[in-house]
């Protein structure tokens, strides 16, 4: 029973304890709380609402350290802050009805009333002044339990980086609990340390640490480090700058107008009085007819008008005229140099040799980055000329209608999509219809048209050339003229990333592994096959091909047939990131000709030697004048052009029949 009663008092007594903290941390209603009292202290700069004076409000609430601040700056920032006019409170405050709202006290954000829109005023910061509330605010959001106002708050940070915003970013690194969000605050922090940390070693440390980055971000930051400004001085240049080269006028850098307009708009000479100036300054000064004496009917030369004027100069009514032997008196009492922004010798000297270290790493990459479009490119060619090499090779056929093959693989792609959505097993599909539909097609050209055209090269090129404008039609008909698309699977989508220089797309290098698969692929139907067998004797010499028993027709046919299902299958790799039109053939038909031309005509290496060397000088040609990719295809032809002139055979010649041939 005593226990009892004694638990019952404890509790009763840590009730009125609670109640009376309570009591004592509220405000009494005479007395402001401190975020009210703080408001009132700034209330003239809030009031006022210029973005000239209201920094010093903002700064006071954002380092007040007061819990209320945030909501505070964020009411002020949406336009909810509100002025009582009867005591010149500030509360926040939400629109009710018509021309009625409910206020909110700022301490604790409980309900004050309602109030007509007559009684309130509303605070309404402009643009310029929301921008700086948003980045008082930012200090607040990088400690957000909200993981996504932590990545705002960041991103405002690498919008407007600010000094200020430096020590926040820095102590909210260790509490960070998210790892991608540790790093890009650990990333931010080294920017800002490099371009605002009042501590110069720490600056320099930092600069030195981040000289092997290739970001642009750290580029844009060493920047502004290293950026000079030409000034004038009088007399000589103050050792205390950061000077980077002292200047004499009349040199290259700076001519002695260059020099003087210098000097006359930093006010330290007065400026020259053109031949306009004189004209504007007489037309102003006419008295009588005359001008400083001089009537203005003689006012016709130039030494007359000079005449005038040095009259109103003496009767210091114009500015006195400034000739080469003033000018010469100004330059020689003043000095000239390009002056560092940054006036810490050894930060400029950090600098700039971190942006020369990255300088030659971002030249590499360049390079590298090259490397790996003209390898691409290459590979894109070969696909579209493998086929080709074949055909021609072996048969010494000039088919003008491979293009519209390689059309009809990417077509083929786009229509298994249309039956089978999901995108890696249609890819998976059409990769060996294509090759069934080209195939197929190919060996009927083959036996309706070709076989009945051997050795008569013009009649197989013009009637080639009616098929694939033939075959272009049909496509129109059926597909129409607009682009179809050939989506290639999710797992393809974006790019391998080594750095902010190089990157490739997934395609290209599932194109580029593709065209090391056909040249296996190729290598062992012709090494390890009968057909291969065939076809090789049939290449090198075709009678004897036919005295031991092989039926030459039916090596043409099938190697006809092989070329054109390669041929499908290389249109298919191309629609996934090239439009499928009935005019996707065409556009790499004259490429495959030139690579089969170049490598060497009925040769697999031939070929991988000719679509890498067309591909490497158009690309290079293409760095050279990024801005016109016509040129570059121009100057390809003319170099394949000379190139023929010296090895008509191509890279890699080949013996027998097509050699002949």
């Amino acid at each position: 029973m005593r226990t009892s009663f004694l638990a019952g008092l404890l509790v009763l007594l840590s009730s009125f304890a609670a109640l009376a903290q309570e009591a004592t941390s509220q405000p009494s209603p005479s007395e402001p709380s401190a975020i009210q009292a703080l408001l009132q202290e700034q209330s003239a700069l809030i009031l006022k609402s210029s973005r000239k004076t209201i920094a010093p409000a903002i700064a006071a609430l954002a380092d007040s350290g007061l819990p209320q601040a945030q909501a505070v700056l964020e009411a002020w920032q949406a336009k909810a802050l509100w002025m009582r006019k009867s005591d010149g409170v500030f509360f926040r405050g939400e629109k009710l009805e018509a021309k009625r709202y409910q206020l909110f006290d700022f301490h604790n954000d409980a309900p004050v009333g309602e109030f007509a829109k007559s009684d309130l005023k509303q605070i309404k910061p402009n643009s310029g002044i929301r921008a700086m509330i948003a980045t008082a605010l930012v200090q607040f959001q990088l400690t957000d339990p909200d993981p996504i106002r932590r990545a705002e708050a960041l991103t405002a940070i690498e919008r407007a980086p600010a000094a200020a915003l430096l020590a926040p970013l820095r102590a909210s690194i260790r509490s960070e609990t998210d790892p991608v969000l540790k790093a890009r605050k650990s990333r931010i922090e080294q920017l800002l340390t490099i371009a605002h940390d009042p501590d110069e070693a720490r600056r320099i440390a930092t600069i030195k640490t981040m000289s092997d980055d290739l970001g642009l971000d750290v580029r844009a930051t060493l920047n502004p480090l290293v950026v000079t400004q030409l000034q004038a001085f009088e007399g000589a240049v103050p050792a205390v700058l950061n000077i980077a080269t002292e200047i004499t006028p009349g040199e290259a850098a700076l001519s002695r107008e260059a020099a003087y307009d210098l000097l006359v708009a930093a006010k330290l000479a007065p400026a020259l009085v053109t031949r306009d100036d004189i004209r504007a300054t007489l037309a102003a000064h006419i008295e009588g007819g005359k001008v400083g004496g001089v009537p203005i009917a003689q006012l016709n030369t130039d030494a007359a008008r000079t005449r005038a004027y040095t009259a109103l100069v003496e009767a210091d009514l114009a500015p006195a005229l400034v000739g080469e032997t003033q000018i010469t008196a100004h330059l020689a009492k003043h000095s000239f140099a390009e002056v560092y922004q940054e006036p810490s010798a050894a930060i400029t000297e950090a600098a700039e040799a971190a942006l020369e270290a990255i300088s030659a790493r971002v030249a590499m990459g360049q390079s590298l980055d090259l490397t790996l479009d003209a390898l691409s490119l290459a590979s894109i060619y070969f696909l579209a000329a493998i086929g080709l090499a074949i055909t021609f090779g072996v048969m010494g056929v000039i088919n003008m209608a491979h293009g519209e093959f390689i059309m009809m693989g990417a077509y083929t792609g786009y229509v298994v999509q249309q039956v089978i959505p999901n995108h890696t097993v249609s890819i998976l599909v059409a990769v060996p219809l294509a090759f069934a539909v080209t195939f197929a097609a190919g060996v009927a050209m083959e036996r309706l048209v070709i076989r009945w055209l051997y050795n008569r090269p013009l009649e197989t090129l013009l009637a080639t050339f009616g098929i694939s404008i033939a075959l272009q039609q049909l496509a129109k008909n059926i597909f129409g003229t607009q682009a179809r698309p050939l989506t290639a699977p999710g797992w393809l989508d974006g790019a391998w990333v080594i750095n902010d220089v190089v990157s490739i797309s997934y395609i290209r290098i599932a194109i580029f592994a593709l065209a090391l698969i056909f040249l296996g692929v190729f290598l062992f139907i012709m090494r390890r096959t009968r057909l291969g067998l065939e076809t090789r004797a049939v290449t090198q010499n075709r009678a004897m091909a036919g005295s031991m028993g092989i039926n030459p027709e039916r090596v043409n046919m099938l190697t006809f047939g092989l070329g054109s299902g390669i041929a499908g299958i290389a249109g298919v790799a191309i629609g996934l990131f090239a439009k499928v039109t009935s005019e996707l053939g065409s556009d790499y038909i004259v490429q495959s000709f030139m690579t089969v031309v170049v490598g060497g005509v009925g040769n697999i290496w031939g070929t991988l030697a000719g679509a890498t060397m067309i591909g490497f000088f158009q690309k290079g040609v293409e760095w050279l004048n990024p801005s016109n990719t016509l040129a570059a295809q121009t100057y390809m032809i003319i170099f394949i052009i000379v190139f023929i002139q010296f090895r008509p055979r191509g890279i890699i010649a080949l013996k027998g029949r097509a050699a002949g041939d």
